[in-house]
This record gives structure tokens, C-alpha cells and sequence, in this order.
């Protein structure tokens, strides 16, 4: 029986070859985006212990001039089967994306979004949010740039995805071993740290999201730690260690060279010192993200 094709598999192979453009820089064009962030708590006997859902609702605002400006429309949370509620604070608050900001030093917070938005926010039912819910609010808006902004665009400094020529071909990220800083305020002491593992980028392939061709593009930030101080008393902290595998799918458009749909799966252990106790807590956290554009 004479096997039919659709497309012809040696033209096919001839588009598929290569090499790829991912070097230019994003067209300055409006856009809207939704990101969706689940975390789902486990103790070690594999039992859920509760889950947190997040719904960012963000656009980007192009400007005249070099400056990327993002405007948050809607932040949405959901703590186990309770009601969603929004944050107030957070509607249609605005700030500068700054990728040069790395957070360690007195020019300006990580990337130009200030943690002192995030330390006294109430939900909409007037409800004080508690400092975990706080800080995974904010990491909501780190989450979307390291997506959408560090691995998605250009690396003026060390190799990026503008060095992915062909399928199948892999780099080795500038991010990779990065220790960061994640204090925050007072509530996380300094000392407190995340590092990355190898980040590595890889062009897996052609893709088609919402009728628009998209570069399909994987990253993995290998094996990560951490480690968080937090005071419990003017002279004791509790201290948590652990380790950490982040990784995820980005399809970048290959007209605008924004990013259509990406993914990001987490999956972190930690364990837990606290003072006056000889226990020490494990737990294990899952977290997934799906990034959508909007049209």
C-alpha cells in the first residue's frame, strides 16, 4: 500500500535544517498575558497537606522610549477549596522591568519590582494575607520575567536564545549557578539564598500556537538549592534547606518573537530546623505554571 504524506518529508527536512534566527529583539506592540501558578503541598508520606492557586493578570506597555514597563490588571488566589479573591493593592498597579538589577546592591531591587509592595497587602475580603502567601505573591512576578524575560529574549552578556541556530542543539544558560539573594524584608534574613543548578536552553523544535508558528524551546535548571532564614523571635530563626529541579517549555513567537504559551514544573523538598525542637519538618512542594498570551 503506497504511503501518502501531507507535506512533502523531503521539503519538510529542508525547513527543519535550519539554522533558526532567535536573535532579534521583540516587537514594541501591547501585550496581554495570563499566568496560572498552582502549588501543591506534601508531607513525606505523599499526603496533600493543601494547595495554593494564583491567576496574574499582566500586560506589557510599550514605551517610547527603552524602557519596558509592565502594568498588573488582576492578581487572583485561591487557598485550598476556599473562594477566589483578588488582591486590591495589586489592580492595575505598574512598574519598570529592569534586567540589570540583580537585587544585590543599593541601585534597586531584583529587576525593579519592589518587595515592600508586597509586605502589607490584604485580599479582597479585607483579609491580611500571612507572610508565605505574601512572598509566593511576589514570587508570582519573578516567576514571569525569568520566563518571559530572561530565558525568552536576548542575553546581551554570555550565550542565550539567540545562539540556538538548529534543533536539537543545547546551551548552557549565564544563569547557571547563580546565587541569589531571597530576603524579603524582615521576614527573610539576609543569608537566605536560591542557586541554580546548570540552566540550559535547548531549541527542540517548530511548534504552532494559536495559528502563529513558534520556536519551541526548552529549559532545565538542573539541580538547585536553597536556603531561607526566618526569625521567629528577636534571638531565634528556623532554617530551611533544600533542593530543587525547575524546568519547562517556551514557545516563542517566531514573527513578534513573544512568548505564546510556556510552561514551568517544580519540584522542591525541604527541611525545616525550628528552635527548641529536635524534630526536624520535611515537606514536599510541587508547583506548575502554564503562561498564556493573549490575543
Amino acid at each position: 500500500m503506497e504511503t501518502k504524506f501531507l507535506v512533502d518529508p523531503e521539503q519538510l527536512v529542508r525547513d527543519l535544517k535550519g539554522p533558526f534566527d532567535l536573535s532579534s529583539e521583540r516587537k514594541k506592540e501591547a501585550q496581554y498575558f495570563e499566568m496560572e501558578t498552582k502549588y501543591i503541598h506534601f508531607g513525606m508520606n505523599g499526603k496533600r497537606l493543601g494547595t495554593e492557586s494564583y491567576l496574574l493578570k499582566i500586560q506589557y506597555i510599550p514605551k517610547a522610549e527603552n524602557v519596558d514597563e509592565y502594568r498588573c490588571s488582576e492578581l487572583q488566589l485561591q487557598i485550598n477549596d476556599g473562594p477566589f479573591v483578588t488582591i486590591p493593592e495589586l489592580s492595575n498597579w505598574s512598574y519598570v522591568f529592569n534586567p540589570m538589577l540583580s537585587g544585590a546592591d543599593e541601585r534597586g531591587p531584583l529587576w525593579g519590582i519592589p518587595q515592600e509592595k508586597f509586605t502589607n497587602i490584604n485580599d479582597s475580603l479585607g483579609k491580611a494575607l500571612p507572610f508565605s502567601i505574601r512572598y509566593a505573591v511576589y514570587t508570582n512576578f519573578i516567576d514571569f520575567h525569568s520566563i518571559n524575560d530572561i530565558f525568552a529574549r536576548p542575553m546581551k552578556f554570555g550565550k542565550g536564545i539567540q545562539d540556538l541556530k538548529d534543533i536539537g542543539q543545547r546551551i548552557v544558560h549565564p544563569a547557571s549557578f547563580m546565587e541569589a539573594s531571597v530576603n524579603f524584608d524582615a521576614e527573610i534574613k539576609p543569608g537566605s539564598t536560591f542557586r541554580n543548578g546548570e540552566v540550559s536552553l535547548e531549541l527542540k523544535g517548530l511548534s504552532l500556537v494559536d495559528g502563529s508558528p513558534c520556536a519551541l524551546v526548552a529549559y532545565d535548571a538542573g539541580e538547585s538549592n536553597l536556603k531561607m532564614i526566618i526569625p521567629v523571635s528577636a534571638d531565634q530563626d528556623s532554617v530551611s534547606v533544600g533542593g530543587s529541579q525547575y524546568k519547562g517549555d517556551i514557545c516563542v513567537d517566531l514573527a513578534t518573537r513573544w512568548v505564546r504559551k510556556a510552561t514551568l514544573d517544580e519540584y522542591l523538598v525541604t527541611e525545616t530546623s525550628a528552635p527548641d525542637s529536635p524534630a526536624k519538618i520535611n515537606q514536599y512542594t510541587t508547583r506548575h505554571i502554564i503562561l498564556r498570551l493573549i490575543s
